[in-house]
């Protein structure tokens, strides 16, 4: 009897563990307004959104990144997809924190992309580009990244940096009707989030 019920609470576990997490919403776009707790965004796909911002969420800013910044062991987040010819060609590059969690899940930069955390390990020219090498402990994956490839990273930022025009990418999550922010990166200098 036992048995049978922690099987059915792991069951429920693990069906609404997933209705949680499909709660978990990236909202990238144009902010058009932030009165010091609540964004107001255009998003990418043409709708308007509100996003509440936690006081204790801490806003990043970002700066270039370029292929020449990469280094034999550094952890990557390599957003990719699937060429026709099944070659995996990257759409975006980031450094990551070394404490991120490796491996590769779906993702929503672009239809059926998936996103890679892990290290670099190595790079050969090719005629399409770099193709580098990328291990996530537990596999390695070959990824060719072309001239041109968005790239950028997070840098220290600050709500000052959450003005009209700036473009920004929000992990949020939803709570209700309302959605929460739980990470923010908004553009500097030019310079957009490519995640």
């Amino acid at each position: 009897m036992r048995r049978a019920l922690a099987a059915i609470v792991g069951v429920f576990a693990l069906l609404f563990g997933g209705a949680a997490s499909a709660q978990n919403v990236n909202i990238r776009g144009t902010l058009t307004a932030f009165d010091g707790k609540v964004m107001s965004v255009h998003g990418r796909d043409g709708r308007d959104v509100r996003i509440d911002l936690p006081e204790t969420v801490n806003v990043a800013s970002t700066r270039p990144f370029s292929f020449a910044d990469i280094t034999p062991g550094m952890v990557l987040g390599v957003t990719t997809v699937k060429r026709a010819d099944g070659a995996t060609v990257a759409i975006d590059v980031r450094p990551i924190p070394p404490t991120a969690n490796q491996g590769l899940s779906p993702f929503d930069l672009q239809p059926e992309s998936t996103m890679t955390n892990a290290a670099f390990e190595g790079s050969v020219q090719t005629s399409g580009g770099n193709e580098i090498t990328l291990n996530y402990k537990t596999g390695t994956v070959k990824v060719l990244v072309p001239p041109g490839t968005p790239m950028s990273q997070s840098a220290p930022g600050s709500r000052d940096d959450l003005k009209p025009g700036e473009t920004v990418f929000v992990s949020t999550r939803r709570e209700g009707d309302a959605l929460v922010a739980q990470r923010v990166q908004v553009s500097k200098n030019g310079v957009k989030p490519t995640q």
